[in-house]
């Protein structure tokens, strides 16, 4: 019924001839990623990336929590990243719904939960890489970038 067995399997095939065990904890690239976990996006494809290369960091609609500042400031002062890219995406769904909605669904365990639905995708990115950019974790010369990718044509676009 679940996906355990396929996902156990793929990763038989996988370790068989996995040979990357010894890549360094530091990303070569010296960037970390925050991005959202739609399954219709794979950053390591559309940002080019390899194992090794850059941090990833996902969660619904691409948000800059407190747990993302967090990873960013270890992800800096631990492991050596310069900068992060900040990408939301065309179509995502936390355009779709009010907190209403999931109070709704789930009951009284999500009531008081702000699940950080946004109704402005370019208004969400800023506000993101504004929160890095003030974040007293994180010093003044590290580079915060904002971008939206589009699903339908697999393009990034900056936000200003």
């Amino acid at each position: 019924m679940g996906a355990l067995d396929d996902i156990l399997a793929a990763n038989d095939r996988y370790a068989a001839g996995f040979t990357k065990g010894d890549l360094a904890t530091p990303p070569t690239k010296r960037f970390a990623v925050l991005t959202c976990m739609d399954a219709r996006l794979d950053p390591a494809r559309f940002l080019g990336l390899e194992e090794g290369d850059a941090h990833v960091i996902r969660n619904a609609g691409a948000i800059v929590t407190d747990d993302v500042l967090r990873s960013l400031a270890i992800s800096h002062h631990l492991l050596g990243t310069r900068e992060v890219f900040v990408i939301a995406h065309e179509g995502c769904g936390m355009l779709s719904f009010e907190n209403d909605v999931l109070y709704d669904k789930v009951g009284d365990a999500a009531r008081g939960i702000d699940f950080l639905p946004f109704s402005d995708l370019d208004g969400n990115v800023r506000d993101g890489v504004r929160r890095i950019r003030e974040s007293a974790l994180l010093p003044d010369d590290f580079d915060t970038h904002g971008l939206v990718y589009d699903v339908g044509s697999g393009r990034l676009r900056e936000v200003a």
